[in-house]
């Protein structure tokens, strides 16, 4: 409850211009850091990340294998922050500039393609398991992942009872699992709003005002749905993008 009153009341101060824009026309810009620094008023750790150029990257790596999908520096873990001063300032000096949520810190995130998501969604409805924040993600030629915002493991006292992002599943691993990434300490995915090369997205599609939940409470729904995605003869190639670490 706490997070969800940060966030509204972030998003109900009076903002000059705004005009009630919904992020798609000339006020988009001020609907978007409304969001982002709500989001940062409600605990959830922000750095900047590259945004679309054209159809590539705006860093200066020469055929970004991640474009507009990254931090823009190797010291993001560090830098993450709610901050609303530092989040404003990063705002101010990029407008364009995508960002990043750090996981492990206040919550993690179970990553999906969207169609083991979708079902999942369901079955968590039936079921009336409550569910947190999820984020729907979409790129060109990409069929999309859901995002699940869940509390997080933390940092245990036996440090035997958390593992990190690498050996969960790594970007050139991912076909070898059945679409699921558990983004926890030491990872990160884009902050929704965010955009991406040919008019892909990141956007809420249950907001992050919504208390979160325990990971392992959607786990097992979202592990079955994944299972069955894989069973059917889909392709892990549109899993394969690393939406974070």
């Amino acid at each position: 409850m706490e997070r969800k009153g940060r966030f509204s009341q972030w998003l109900r101060r009076p903002r000059s211009g705004s005009g009630g824009d919904t992020g798609t026309g000339a006020g988009a810009g001020g609907v978007r850091e409304d969001l982002l620094m709500a989001a940062a008023a409600a605990g959830f750790p922000l750095a900047p990340a590259a945004h679309p150029s054209g159809y590539g990257c705006s860093c200066d790596r020469i055929g970004c294998p991640t474009p507009a999908r990254h931090p823009v520096s190797f010291a993001w873990q560090t830098q993450a922050t709610t901050d609303p001063d530092k989040v404003s300032g990063w705002l101010r000096a990029d407008p364009q500039a995508n960002f990043i949520t750090a996981t492990g810190i206040v919550h993690d995130v179970l990553d999906v393609p969207a169609d083991a998501g979708r079902q999942a969604l369901e079955a968590l409805g039936e079921a009336g398991v409550e569910i947190g924040p999820v984020a729907t993600s979409s790129a060109d030629l990409q069929q999309g992942r859901l995002l699940f915002f869940t509390a997080t493991r933390g940092t245990p006292d036996d440090e035997d009872e958390w593992w990190p992002c690498e050996l969960d599943c790594h970007p050139e691993t991912m076909d070898e699992h059945p679409g699921l990434r558990w983004h926890c300490r030491g990872s990160y995915v884009l902050m929704p709003p965010a955009r991406l090369p040919a008019d892909g997205h990141v956007g809420w599609l249950l907001g992050p005002e919504r208390p979160l939940p325990d990971p392992l409470s959607l786990l097992e729904t979202l592990t079955d749905a994944c299972a069955r995605f894989a069973g059917e003869g889909h392709d892990h190639d549109h899993a394969a993008w690393p939406m974070g670490r």
